[in-house]
C-alpha cells in the first residue's frame, strides 16, 4: 500500500507540480462552466441574442486590458501575438453562434474533439511524441464525443422530426450541417491558438513577464474585434445608446466579466501546465455541464449522454497515469528570476526531480 501511495503521489506531482497549479486547474474549469451557462442564460426564447455578440467579445478584451493596465508593455513580441489573437477572436465569436445552435452539453461535448487535434499540433510545434497510453486516452475521449453527437440526433428524432430517408440520413444530415462545420472551425482555432500561445509563453517570449504578454494579446484582440465590426458594417450601430443598453444588462455584463477572467486564467494555465492538460480540463467540464444543464435548463441526461460522460472520465483517468510534461525554456530562464505572479509560480527543476 505504501508503494502504491508513493506512485500515486508522484503522478500527482507530475500532473500538478505546485498547489497553485491545481488551483488554476479548478478555477479554469469553473470559469468555462460558467461561460456556457451564462451565455445560454443570456439568450432569448428562440436562442438568439438581443445584444451584439461582437461588441461583447470586444468589450471582454477591453476588460482584460483594463484589469492589467498597471503593467507596462515592453519588447517586440507584440506582432507575434496577432496570430493567436486573430484565432481567439474567431473562436469567441463562433462560441455565440454555436451555443445558439446546440444545447450546452452538446456544445461542450463536440468541442472535446479539440483534444486529438491539440495532440497533433502539440507534437508538431514542440517536437514531443505522445506515448501510446496518451493517444489511447485521446481516442477514447473522441469516441465519447461521437456518442454524444449521435445521442443529440436520436433525441431530436424522438421529438417528432422524421427525416424522409430514415434515421441514418438524419445522423448524416446532422453531422454535415453548417453548424457542425462552424464547430470544427472553432475547434481548430482553439487548438492552434492554445499551442501557439503556449509556445510564446514558454519559448519565444519566455523572457517577457506573463502579464505583459497578456497585454500584447489583448491589444491585438481588440484590433481584431474592431476589424470584425468594420467587416460587418456595424461600427456605428454597435455603439449606439440603444445597442449599449442591451449590452449593459446584468446577464451580459456577467458574461463579459467571466470571459475576461477565463482569458487571464488560461494564460496562467498554459504557463504552468500545458495545452494537452487544458483540453482534458475542458473535457471534465462535461460532467458538471450535463448536471447543471439538467438542473437549470431541464435538458435531460439520457443513457447515451451518461455513457459518453463515463468514457470522458475514464480517458481523463488514463491520461493522468502518464501525463505530458512540457517546460520549454522556463528552467533555463527562470534561474535567479522571480516568478511573474504569485498565483502562477512555475515549478522548478527540484520539484521535477522529486516527481
Amino acid at each position: 500500500m505504501g508503494a502504491s501511495y508513493a506512485q500515486y503521489r508522484q503522478r500527482w506531482q507530475v500532473l500538478f507540480p505546485t498547489p497553485y497549479s491545481f488551483i488554476i486547474f479548478i478555477v479554469y474549469m469553473a470559469l468555462f462552466i460558467n461561460q456556457g451557462i451564462m451565455v445560454t442564460a443570456s439568450q432569448q426564447a428562440d436562442n438568439s441574442y438581443r445584444y451584439n455578440t461582437v461588441t461583447v467579445v470586444l468589450l471582454t478584451e477591453v476588460t482584460k486590458l483594463v484589469s492589467l493596465c498597471h503593467h507596462l508593455p515592453e519588447g517586440v513580441i507584440l506582432g507575434l501575438y496577432m496570430v493567436p489573437a486573430l484565432l481567439y477572436c474567431l473562436y469567441n465569436n463562433l462560441a455565440f453562434v454555436n451555443l445558439a445552435a446546440f444545447d450546452p452539453t452538446t456544445y461542450f461535448m463536440l468541442l472535446q474533439l479539440r483534444v486529438v487535434v491539440t495532440g497533433i499540433v502539440f507534437q508538431l510545434v514542440f517536437k514531443k511524441q505522445l506515448s501510446r497510453r496518451q493517444w489511447v486516452s485521446l481516442i477514447i475521449l473522441t469516441v465519447g464525443c461521437v456518442i454524444k453527437q449521435l445521442s443529440t440526433t436520436r433525441r431530436k428524432l424522438g421529438v417528432g422530426d422524421k427525416p424522409e430517408t430514415g434515421t441514418e440520413a438524419g445522423v448524416l444530415s446532422n453531422l454535415s450541417s453548417v453548424y457542425t462545420l462552424l464547430i470544427l472551425v472553432q475547434i481548430f482555432c482553439s487548438c492552434l491558438a492554445g499551442v501557439y500561445n503556449e509556445k510564446l509563453l514558454k519559448d519565444t517570449g519566455v523572457e517577457v513577464p506573463i502579464m505583459v504578454q497578456n497585454i500584447f494579446m489583448y491589444i491585438d484582440s481588440i484590433l481584431c474585434g474592431v476589424a470584425v465590426l468594420a467587416f460587418r458594417g456595424e461600427m456605428q450601430s454597435a455603439f449606439t445608446r440603444f445597442a449599449l443598453s442591451l449590452v449593459w444588462k446584468r446577464s451580459v455584463v456577467m458574461v463579459i466579466i467571466n470571459n475576461a477572467a477565463v482569458g487571464i486564467v488560461t494564460s496562467l494555465f498554459l504557463k504552468n501546465l500545458n495545452s494537452i492538460l487544458k483540453t482534458f480540463a475542458s473535457a471534465l467540464e462535461l460532467v458538471f455541464i450535463a448536471i447543471l444543464s439538467w438542473i437549470i435548463f431541464s435538458i435531460p441526461i439520457d443513457l447515451w449522454t451518461a455513457t459518453a460522460i463515463a468514457l470522458v472520465t475514464y480517458a481523463t483517468f488514463m491520461y493522468a497515469q502518464s501525463p505530458v510534461v512540457n517546460r520549454g525554456r522556463l528552467d533555463e530562464v527562470e534561474q535567479g528570476r522571480p516568478s511573474d505572479v504569485e498565483l502562477g509560480e512555475p515549478l522548478t527543476k527540484q520539484q521535477l526531480s522529486e516527481s
